[in-house]
């Protein structure tokens, strides 16, 4: 019953939105209607600013985090873990609150490790600081440390539950990402910092 009531809550708290709560208190336009129309951090820094996209960022990434945290509280096992970590995952991607029109999930997705795994947090992000210092492009440089992460997470935790877990999210990013990995594939994709 607890693992139950722990992913609802989960997908409950992804659900919400902080690219769009974000610019409706800045005063800042709907980012579903700005830039790429995605509501997450990246477009929210292409319309509205550093502070704003901080801002998104940080939200993103705490509402994963906290859902795992409040998990390992309760004293679930991985399994469970890995179960309610991509409930908020997903609750980001499909906000009941908001349509379930949501972002592409790289940021909840890193708040999540961080809940499995601080340590392979920092190889993850480590590998997304990397391409993007490189290509200058997020899409790209999240594609790239998503592939990894699961491969990060059974070398440093050995739980294979926490590795598929992120294998799905995994493949949800990629789903997320078709667009953006057209567009790379043809040379297109905006770089950081770079209105669309």
């Amino acid at each position: 019953m607890i693992e139950a009531v722990s992913i609802i809550l989960a997908y409950l708290l992804g659900s919400l939105s902080s690219a769009i709560l974000v610019c409706r208190l800045m005063g800042l336009p709907d980012p579903r209607g700005e830039g790429s129309g995605n509501p997450g951090a990246t477009n929210v820094l292409r319309v509205g600013g550093r502070v704003a996209g901080a801002l998104t960022l940080a939200g993103d990434f705490l509402k994963g985090t906290v859902a795992v945290c409040l998990a390992l509280l309760v004293g679930l096992a991985p399994a469970a873990l890995g179960a309610v970590g991509v409930a908020a995952f997903l609750g980001h991607l499909y906000p009941v609150f908001f349509g379930f029109k949501g972002g592409k999930g790289v940021a909840t997705g890193l708040g999540v490790l961080l809940g499995w795994s601080w340590s392979v947090l920092v190889v993850t992000v480590g590998t997304w600081l990397l391409v993007a210092a490189v290509t200058r492009i997020s899409s790209l440089s999240a594609l790239v440390a998503f592939l990894l992460a699961p491969v990060y997470l059974w070398g440093f935790t050995g739980e294979p539950a926490l590795a598929v877990a992120m294998a799905v999210m995994t493949a949800v990013t990629y789903w997320r990402h078709r667009g953006n990995i057209r567009r790379l594939l043809a040379g297109e994709e905006a770089r950081i910092g770079q209105k669309e």
